[in-house]
């Protein structure tokens, strides 16, 4: 059981890793906030349930389902208009790594942003995407190469 106290404290200790992982499947800043709100309201009615030594995977993977969940009925509603990106995006030095991120497929994308950037381990990553640990770490392989070959082609093209 997750009292009051320890909820807001871990989740207050989560937020920035919640808004990314929302990100990561989403592309919109207003849709991930609805997605972590969401997903935090759900945990907090539900938050006597849950084991606290799970406390992270258990969230992170309730905000996962958010976003599958805003992703789904956003692809029932069709778009008056793409939004392109701003001109200044193209000077983020980061940029070509965001787009190689952004360009591998959700299944690979995700471990890695887990495990990588947010620093789950691979057990929680393997509890969080509810996978065996070894299909993990087959993914992450997988990502890890995709990476490079997407790195390199943009470094050759320059």
């Amino acid at each position: 059981m997750v009292d009051e106290q320890t909820f807001i404290a871990e989740v207050q200790a989560m937020e920035r890793t919640l808004y990314r992982v929302a990100r990561s499947y989403l592309p919109g800043w207003e849709q991930c906030a609805d997605a972590v709100q969401e997903a935090l309201s759900k945990a907090w009615a539900k938050r006597s349930t849950t084991n606290p030594e799970y406390f992270r995977a258990w969230l992170t993977r309730i905000v996962i389902n958010e976003c599958h969940n805003i992703s789904r009925r956003r692809k029932r509603v069709l778009p008056a208009a793409e939004v392109h990106p701003p001109a200044c995006a193209s000077m983020d030095p980061v940029g070509p790594l965001r787009e190689c991120l952004t360009a591998l497929p959700e299944k690979l994308r995700t471990p890695l942003l887990l495990h990588y950037l947010e620093g789950f381990p691979l057990t929680d990553v393997a509890r969080i995407l509810r996978l065996p640990e070894g299909t993990v770490k087959s993914r992450l392989f997988s990502a890890r190469k995709a990476l490079k070959l997407q790195l390199e082609e943009e470094e050759n093209d320059l």
